[in-house]
């Protein structure tokens, strides 16, 4: 395949010698699939496609971002007022840190939050980015056991229910099974800026395409999947005909 001929659409594009749909389908593929840099190039080669692995990771890094922050501004105050806030080990170069996490009651991540400490200050960190990035207080907080949530919650959302038993969290706790299963096909995040950059891209793209089967017929899933790629091509090819 000829990539001269392409033509790039939209201004983010600019100076990109590979088309907009070609950019966006190999970012969608590493967000939405368990696919490591390797793999998208492969399935680009299948197509035709030269692509190398650090060509797909510069655009990765550069518009998973942009696509992710347009999703969120379209998703921003329409989850369930249930937040799930948990927090998981992540070790990166023999150091360890804590991705703080929260999910609504329907799994849908709300933000994620990578943070060397596990204490109240921690906590609030994570809290506050919730609340300017959700712009809404939630109606009930679930937590675990872990006293910094509570210690937390009492100096910026006093009043709101708080729910603590580990039991009551395996919303959270499911969550982190994508992360940890991404975590183990990059073969561990390599810096933490890296780890920071990918949760923040991963959480929105992956809200998109969130689809409770079990609770739907074939054609209700399929309409949601064909309505949810149309969200897509919308913030990824604005100017596409």
């Amino acid at each position: 395949m000829k990539t001269s001929s392409f033509a790039c659409a939209g201004h983010r594009y600019k100076r990109h010698r590979f088309p907009a749909e070609l950019i966006a389908h190999a970012v969608w593929l590493y967000y939405r699939f368990p696919l490591s840099l390797r793999h998208v190039e492969d399935l680009l080669a299948e197509r035709g496609i030269d692509v190398s692995f650090q060509t797909v990771s510069e655009w990765v890094a550069k518009f998973g971002s942009e696509f992710a922050a347009s999703l969120r501004r379209r998703s921003k105050g329409s989850f369930a007022d249930k937040w799930h806030l948990d927090e998981m080990v992540v070790t990166i170069k023999g150091r360890k840190y804590w991705l703080w996490r929260a999910v609504d009651a329907e799994g849908y991540v709300l933000d994620a939050l990578l943070q060397s400490r596990r204490n109240k200050k921690a906590a609030l960190k994570l809290m506050r980015k919730l609340l300017k990035g959700q712009g809404v207080t939630p109606r009930v907080m679930v937590t675990d056991k872990l006293r910094s949530h509570d210690a937390a919650k009492r100096d910026i959302m006093l009043g709101i229910e708080h729910r603590s038993h580990k039991g009551l969290n395996n919303r959270a706790e499911n969550s982190h099974l994508p992360i940890r299963r991404r975590e183990r096909i990059m073969m561990r995040f390599k810096t933490a800026a890296q780890c920071q950059r990918f949760v923040s891209s991963h959480g929105p793209i992956w809200n998109l395409f969130l689809f409770h089967r079990k609770h739907q017929t074939t054609a209700d899933h399929r309409t949601l999947r064909t309505e949810a790629m149309a969200v897509w091509r919308k913030i990824t090819l604005p100017n596409a005909t």
